[in-house]
């Protein structure tokens, strides 16, 4: 008797993640015997937890903080964790535990989706020097963005950032962010600014170019200050939400054989489970 495939949550803490939702909406309608998860591990178990996963019956899993980094050593990177130096999806191929970093994939499948021609933007504005921004700066160099701008407000994190990345990414201090609007047609926060219980980002739209795209990479709330002064403005916004839905199609492809969709019915599912008071 083959025992049914589960994949888990690696996290700590972990109990407010969206992902087994997700997951279980993808196997629910794919008619799918498998598992999802959570597993809170403390980060001086994770070790001990990841060389044990198949022992434990779990075919890969999905990695968020603390471990996003911790992972790398314990398994086998491909380009994009090792570019990123994070990883946030585990799977076994022939034996052998590998890891990449979706997030990528996530940011740009749902600029696809949400924004279709953002990558004729010659010139982008990345908020942020975290592991997200890391994430972002990859997937646009992949996608040909040939000037990426980086502000954080720390100076120095975004030029350790840029010099990782090479002489396209340039790094901006805090202030200067509003002599760069007007030349970026792409503006991505990838900071925690604008969420709730955080301080609001305070960006002047007004600047941007018309033909601009805006993503936020939170989602709590769906609609953020940020993006809802660039929908007031008519432009084109992509939040995050879409890319953590996106993000979750190849972890779900690796684990159990089939590739799922990001549908309007999975969307509104965990919109309603984000607004539940």
């Amino acid at each position: 008797m083959t025992q049914t495939p589960a994949a888990c949550l690696i996290g700590w803490p972990a109990a407010h993640s969206r992902s087994p939702l997700i997951h279980h909406y993808w196997l629910r309608t794919l008619g799918i015997e498998g598992g999802y998860v959570i597993e809170a591990v403390p980060p001086e178990d994770l070790r001990d937890f990841v060389l044990r996963l198949s022992l434990r019956g779990f075919v890969g899993a999905n990695v968020t903080i603390p471990h996003k980094e911790g992972v790398l050593e314990l398994s086998t990177p491909d380009a994009r964790a090792r570019a990123v130096g994070a990883a946030n999806t585990l799977w076994f191929e022939g034996g052998e535990l590998r890891s990449t970093n979706t997030d990528v994939e996530g940011f740009i499948n749902n600029l696809d989706a949400g924004a279709p021609g953002w990558d004729k933007a010659d010139e982008a504005l990345v908020l942020g020097a975290g592991g997200s921004s890391r994430a972002v700066i990859f997937g646009l160099r992949e996608r040909g963005i040939n000037r990426i701008h980086l502000a954080n407000r720390t100076i120095a994190r975004a030029e350790t950032l840029a010099n990782q990345f090479g002489p396209n990414v340039h790094p901006v201090t805090w202030d200067a962010i509003d002599d760069v609007l007007p030349r970026a047609r792409l503006l991505v926060n990838t900071t925690s600014l604008g969420m709730h219980g955080q301080p609001s980002l305070a960006i002047d739209v007004a600047r941007l170019p018309q033909a601009a795209v805006v993503a936020d990479l939170v989602y709590v709330p769906l609609v953020t200050p940020l993006l809802a002064a660039a929908q007031a403005r008519g432009l084109k916004t992509a939040d995050g939400l879409g890319m953590l839905l996106h993000q979750a199609v190849r972890g779900f492809e690796l684990w159990f054989g089939r590739r799922p969709q990001v549908t309007a019915e999975l969307r509104a599912l965990v919109e309603a489970d984000l607004t539940k008071t």
